[in-house]
């Protein structure tokens, strides 16, 4: 099956880890501090704080950011459950605000979820395209809140050039197996605060600073999420490859775009002149009249040898969200959902992979046109 995104290892890249295997350190040596300065040179950034995870570099972002009891953060409901989740384990709530038919949390709608209790807003750039920042700092700006920008999705999109992670007071990458470049698992936080570096540093290993000799000292509550050596050692070989990476989906994503022009039945997301994408997805947003069939389309299209997947059911549907937040529902995230699936596109592929993939998503979509929905 040819999966909607999936990892490119080379042998460069297990020739990397092996020689960290064959080393004297798998953990805490200088591996993990080499990625984090070309990751942070690469986006623009003063600081990288490499993590075990991103869902561990969100809890991160919010503790050392002080959300705590009672706070409540702005994200969107489009979005991989940590995202709100890593604010609820520090007992603080997510405002769910609604968001684009692009996938991205709708800005004109920020100022209104506001509360005295918001300490920050975190939205998502959805599949790697990049949401109006400038436009969400500047709200931030006025109500003295932090902007903690989840990009997941978005190691190495831009805006004007202007690389994701250079924007937010901080900004976190993630790893994981299927983003464009991966760790197995991993994450990192970017900023340009000396402070909220530091303290990073602190709360992913267990809170305890170095003094002389043998002699540390835990001054603070941590954990311990820091990244392996050889995960670093990966990270680093991947990186150099991130832009020829992005440069083979960005041609499957472009080959979709004429092919899939105009189509009566579905549409899909457009990148402006002026923004630069990861393409971390590719999504297809089905016409209303699909959204009742939509489990047989996806279904076919996975027997005839296609891994699509939907992002996401929105978050408050999920039943932990009902029972300790009551039933909530935001119209275009709703709408949004109905019309979203995802399909193969990512940097193994080739145009005739492209070619293949079009071929199977019109020939099934096409078929179950006739059938329509009844509103």
């Amino acid at each position: 099956m040819l999966p909607y995104s999936t990892q490119l290892i080379e042998e460069d890249d297990i020739a990397a880890v092996v020689e960290i295997l064959r080393g004297s350190h798998l953990t805490q040596g200088s591996k993990v501090q080499e990625f984090e300065e070309a990751i942070a040179h690469h986006v623009g950034a003063k600081y990288c704080v490499t993590f075990n995870s991103a869902t561990s570099a969100l809890l991160g972002a919010y503790a050392v950011a002080g959300i705590g009891k009672d706070d409540e953060i702005i994200t969107t409901p489009i979005s991989f459950v940590a995202t709100s989740n890593m604010a609820i384990a520090l007992e603080a709530k997510p405002v769910f605000c609604d968001i684009k038919m692009d996938g991205n949390i709708d800005e004109t709608l920020i100022e209104s979820r506001i509360t005295p209790q918001t300490k920050a807003i975190v939205p998502v750039d959805f599949a790697g395209k990049p949401v109006a920042i400038n436009a969400i700092k500047e709200i931030a700006k006025k109500h003295n809140l932090l902007v903690i920008d989840d990009a997941s999705h978005a190691l190495g999109s831009g805006i004007n050039h202007q690389k994701i992670g250079s924007f937010a007071d901080m900004t976190i990458f993630s790893f994981h197996a299927i983003k464009p470049i991966t760790t197995g698992e991993g994450g990192a936080v970017v900023t340009n605060s000396e402070e909220f570096a530091i303290a990073l540093r602190l709360f992913r290993s267990h809170g305890i600073v170095k003094k002389q000799l043998w002699n540390s000292d835990m001054i603070h509550l941590g954990h311990n999420f820091r990244m392996t050596e050889f995960a670093a050692a990966l990270g680093l070989s991947q990186l150099h490859k991130l832009d020829r990476f992005i440069s083979a989906r960005e041609t499957i994503a472009h080959y979709y775009d004429e092919r899939f022009r105009n189509h009566k039945l579905f549409s899909t997301i457009h990148i402006d002149e002026h923004e630069q994408s990861a393409r971390h997805l590719y999504p297809l947003l089905l016409n209303p009249q699909l959204h009742c069939v939509k489990e047989e389309i996806f279904a076919e299209v996975q027997e005839k040898g296609l891994g699509v997947q939907v992002h996401y059911k929105p978050i408050y549907q999920n039943s932990f969200y009902k029972q300790h937040y009551g039933e909530q529902r935001l119209n275009t995230a709703e709408t949004f959902y109905k019309s979203e699936l995802s399909i193969p596109c990512h940097q193994k592929m080739s145009l005739n992979d492209a070619e293949a993939v079009a071929d199977i998503v019109l020939e099934v979509i096409e078929k179950y046109s006739y059938r329509g929905c009844s509103f």
